[in-house]
């Protein structure tokens, strides 16, 4: 059977296992191994050059998880990194050199930001913002020595929706590379490769792990740039543990059916969020309405629990009282898991091409696998404490 012609729910289910190989087990076994023994010199020598000659290279459990993931979002391959972030870095540090130019989305994740404003600056690489809905209008920004374009869609905190076709097809008219980081969708909700990405980037922690119990990132390429950016992840001594891979594996196989859930119930508190007079905008491109919808509704196949919530009216000694009262909306950072979690954002403190302006303070929700009832019961109490400091 053609894999490639099977929907990714059944991928999730089917790829990265190779039946019969150890004894007809359902699931990859754990591989805890750093010293690879071979039976002579010849075996040994043949393999020099390769993937298959000591542990930090990888396992069958990692390659099981590599191969999964590229199957699923139409890679060439993937590579784990030990974080979300360090997967960004290491992208970037891959393909860019001393004296080139990167276009960077002003709606980034703020790590990023600080490693571009930082990091790369000093190895000597300019960082230019962009507004993150600036669409084919980027053409306007290249020069000749743009290297890579950078896409985060939905945007960080405030979840532009980019038109990444119109950004990809500009910078590959100009010679750049494509890098886009593609957590928020998850490879079964956005097929980056078939809209213009060369490099995707997902934090792993998030939705593909989906328990809250595991950091890792991971780096999914076309097969022109494959032996470049692995061959720099090698030198870089990168790899992720076979325990991490193995529950990274597990949290796949549930990842559409954990989605569907995540999203269903997060249409369902938008709405009603929407419905409280304390609300100004929510920023949840699936939402009929909302910022970016349309182009949602273009590019993407779902959505998944992560949104935006725009207060008009209200001061942040409210909101403070709102959030430090919840019961089942925890407050941390990252995001993903089963759990839902509320976090209150400063997205303006982070923008240096574009400016946010919102009518009031802005909340990030990850609405989780819970009853909504019990979550909108949860988030109306708050609001009764929001309105009772507001008075």
């Amino acid at each position: 059977m053609d894999h490639r012609n099977l929907h990714p729910d059944t991928l999730l289910t089917h790829e990265g296992r190779e039946r019969g190989r150890v004894g007809g087990t359902v699931n990859t076994p754990v591989y805890r191994a750093s010293t690879l023994l071979f039976p002579n010199v010849e075996t040994l020598q043949a393999q020099n050059g390769t993937l298959n000659t000591y542990g930090r290279h990888g396992n069958p459990t990692t390659r099981a998880l590599e191969a999964a993931l590229a199957q699923l979002e139409g890679a060439h391959a993937a590579m784990l990194t030990p974080s979300g972030l360090s997967a960004l870095t290491t992208a970037l540090l891959a393909t860019l050199k001393p004296g080139d130019h990167l276009l960077m989305t002003d709606s980034v994740y703020d790590p990023t930001r600080a490693f571009c404003d930082q990091t790369l600056a000093r190895f000597g690489i300019e960082t230019t913002y962009y507004d993150p809905l600036i669409g084919a209008g980027i053409a306007g920004l290249m020069r000749p020595n743009t290297r890579v374009v950078f896409l985060e869609s939905p945007g960080s905190l405030t979840f532009e929706v980019q038109d990444v076709p119109a950004i990809a097809e500009a910078a590959h008219t100009h010679g750049a590379l494509v890098m886009m980081d593609n957590t928020w969708a998850t490879p079964v909700h956005f097929a980056s490769f078939r809209h213009g990405v060369d490099i995707s980037i997902h934090a792993a922690t998030k939705y593909i792990v989906g328990h809250s119990d595991v950091l890792m990132g991971v780096i999914m390429t076309t097969e022109a740039l494959y032996p470049e950016i692995r061959g720099f992840y090698k030198q870089l001594g990168l790899s992720v543990s076979a325990d991490d891979a193995y529950l990274a594996l597990r949290g796949l196989r549930t990842l559409s059916t954990r989605l569907e859930r995540h999203q269903r119930n997060a249409e369902r508190i938008a709405a009603w969020l929407a419905e409280q007079p304390e609300v100004g905008r929510i920023l949840y491109p699936a939402l009929p309405g909302a910022p970016g919808h349309e182009l949602w509704k273009r590019d993407f196949t779902g959505a998944c629990g992560l949104f935006g919530v725009e207060f008009k009216g209200v001061s942040e000694r409210a909101i403070h009282a709102m959030l430090d009262g919840m019961q089942l909306f925890g407050m941390g950072y990252s995001w993903g898991g089963y759990e839902s979690l509320i976090l209150l954002t400063h997205p303006d403190a982070h923008r240096s091409a574009t400016t946010w302006s919102a009518e009031g303070p802005l909340v990030r929700l990850h609405v989780g696998l819970e009853h909504p009832d019990d979550l909108i019961a949860d988030l109306d109490a708050g609001l009764q404490r929001l309105r009772a400091v507001s008075r």
